[in-house]
């Protein structure tokens, strides 16, 4: 019976020493976490991409516009009822097949500029050795700004 007690408390302070050293190893260690904050929005606004993107957009945007006046005139011109309805089911499918390639090649070029975004924002953040980047305004206080350092690469 004194063997059992005898072993017991050996294994239970053998435990206590054993994660006594662990707490005091993990206290003293300092984490090497660094972070970083990145503003987006401003990013994307100084983005000479998206600047380019969006006067394209509405360049096609007038385009579809002009379309649509064209298809207007058309149809007020027209009197037979059977015409009418081809005509405007001719630009219908015209105006439908523009508005179609306008959107697919926006979203197309919009997610290009992003993922190139988030690349520069990734090479930056692991070159300057910082562990994790979150976004400007979720962030109430800390991190290292390096929105400009992202934005010099974007431009």
């Amino acid at each position: 019976m004194k063997k059992k007690i005898i072993g017991t408390l050996v294994v239970m302070s053998a435990f206590a020493l054993g994660y006594s050293v662990n707490n005091i190893a993990v206290s003293k260690a300092s984490p090497d976490y660094r972070v970083a904050v990145v503003d987006i929005q401003k990013i994307v606004a100084d983005s000479s991409e998206i600047t380019a993107l969006k006067a394209e957009q509405e360049k096609q945007l007038q385009n579809m516009q002009t379309t649509i006046d064209k298809a207007r005139a058309d149809i007020a011109k027209e009197k037979d009822p059977v015409k009418i309805a081809n005509l405007e089911e001719k630009y219908r499918k015209q105006i439908n097949d523009q508005k179609l390639a306008l959107d697919t090649s926006y979203n197309n070029k919009l997610t290009a500029i992003d993922n190139k975004i988030k690349t520069a924002v990734v090479e930056k953040a692991r070159s300057m050795n910082y562990n994790i980047v979150l976004p400007k305004n979720t962030v109430l206080f800390g991190g290292d700004d390096i929105t400009e350092q992202v934005s010099s690469i974007i431009k």
